[in-house]
């Protein structure tokens, strides 16, 4: 029964215990909450009165007498002079931009034109630098038609003795001492005019050149190189020497070689190379 007793008292009073830390906990939680709410109510007051000491003094840099009429005029004043502002900066800005873009218009058209009289320019130079070229004729120059030397000059103011007509008779070419079948040449560029056998000179080739000038190549033996009409260059075979000049049947194997310049003779040894 004791023991009971005991038992019951010992859980009596833990339960009282218990009760009393619960007790304890919720008056402190009580007590924190009622001094937040203090100090939060504190600081709502304290904004209040910031904020309307803030109105009061803008309120106080407004005169008192100026009325609602001239804040209207002066803020329609203000807001008439920036639009002014405004459309002036529109008005310089679309200035500007249309000054800009004549400038450049008229910076291309000065550019195009001065590349056009460049361009211009450069082509009378290059005209002009081709015209003398297209007017310039090139020179005419005669190589020797056949290797060897010259045994009977040209003789058209004088006489030569012919050892064929044993008499003293003009000679209007040169006789230039060549083997039988030895090539002949053109003497320069131009065109086979006639293959003929001359009653005089035998076999003959004649050939015409620029400005007037003629060759005569006779006493031959073939011209089977070239045909009338061609156009031969300096250099090119054209026949072989032989001995079919009556006139000079008696003289040493040669060719005949005659040069003349508007059908007039000329020397050829002056111009042959």
């Amino acid at each position: 029964m004791r023991r009971d007793s005991n038992r019951r008292q010992r859980t009596q009073k833990s339960f009282e215990d218990k009760i009393l830390i619960s007790g304890g906990i919720i008056l402190l939680l009580i007590i924190g909450l009622i001094i937040g709410l203090s100090v939060y109510s504190n600081s709502l007051k304290n904004n209040s009165l910031q904020g309307g000491i803030s109105s009061e003094q803008i309120a106080s840099l407004v005169p008192n007498d100026q009325s609602e009429d001239t804040i209207t005029t002066e803020t329609e004043s203000a807001s008439t002079s920036i639009g002014k502002s405004v459309e002036e900066s529109k008005n310089e800005i679309s200035n500007n931009t249309q000054n800009t873009i004549t400038n450049t218009t008229t910076s291309t058209t000065k550019k195009k034109s001065t590349s056009t009289s460049k361009k211009t320019s450069n082509e009378s130079n290059i005209t002009s630098s081709k015209n003398p070229v297209t007017e310039e004729k090139k020179e005419i120059t005669f190589i020797k038609p056949v290797e060897g030397d010259i045994y009977k000059e040209f003789a058209k103011d004088n006489l030569v003795y012919s050892e064929t007509l044993k008499e003293w008779v003009t000679h209007l070419g040169v006789d230039i001492k060549a083997e039988k079948t030895t090539v002949v040449k053109a003497a320069t560029d131009g065109t086979i005019k006639s293959i003929k056998n001359d009653p005089r000179y035998g076999l003959t080739v004649i050939i015409d050149h620029d400005d007037g000038y003629q060759t005569i190549y006779s006493n031959l033996l073939t011209a089977e190189f070239v045909v009338e009409g061609e156009k031969v260059k300096q250099g090119q075979s054209i026949g072989t020497v032989g001995n079919t000049a009556v006139f000079e049947i008696s003289d040493e194997s040669h060719l005949h070689f005659e040069l003349l310049k508007d059908s007039e003779n000329l020397d050829p040894s002056i111009y042959i190379k």
